[in-house]
């Protein structure tokens, strides 16, 4: 699980559009549903786009089964961050707690589309619950 930019504040930014859920309570629901799920999920958060670049290849180089992504705002125009996560030959799948297309006009593109398996957008905290449910089908699948 990849958290992006200001992830840090959830609880804290925007409790209309992202909840008083904190990314410490989502990452718990996460590791909970990968135990029912048997999968085991790792979380990183990061503010700095080299630093998630770096986590990325670092999955790459690790040879995980699934990527879940919720980048933010780099979701939207980090290029650098898509040719990292076109790397992978596993399922990626992109996430935002948020509906992104009912948002600014800005945040109704992502840059990250053309190459992830799918996109969980505006179910809260469920989105990244979603999210692993279908990594984890992916990763069957496959």
């Amino acid at each position: 699980m990849l958290h992006g930019i200001n992830h840090n504040m959830f609880g804290k930014r925007d409790p209309q559009q992202y909840g008083t859920v904190t990314l410490a309570q989502i990452d718990e629901q996460l590791r909970a549903l990968g135990r029912e799920l048997g999968a085991d999920v790792e979380s990183f958060q990061t503010n700095s786009e080299g630093e998630m670049a770096g986590r990325i290849h670092q999955a790459y180089a690790d040879g995980v089964d699934a990527v879940l992504i919720n980048a933010g705002a780099w979701t939207h125009y980090s290029y650098g961050l898509r040719d990292a996560l076109a790397i992978l030959s596993c399922p990626i799948v992109e996430l935002h707690m948020s509906n992104i297309h009912a948002r600014e006009p800005f945040r109704h593109h992502s840059v990250f589309a053309e190459i992830v398996r799918g996109q969980i957008c505006g179910f809260g905290v469920d989105s990244y619950l979603l999210g692993l449910r279908a990594a984890v089908s992916a990763v069957k699948l496959a």
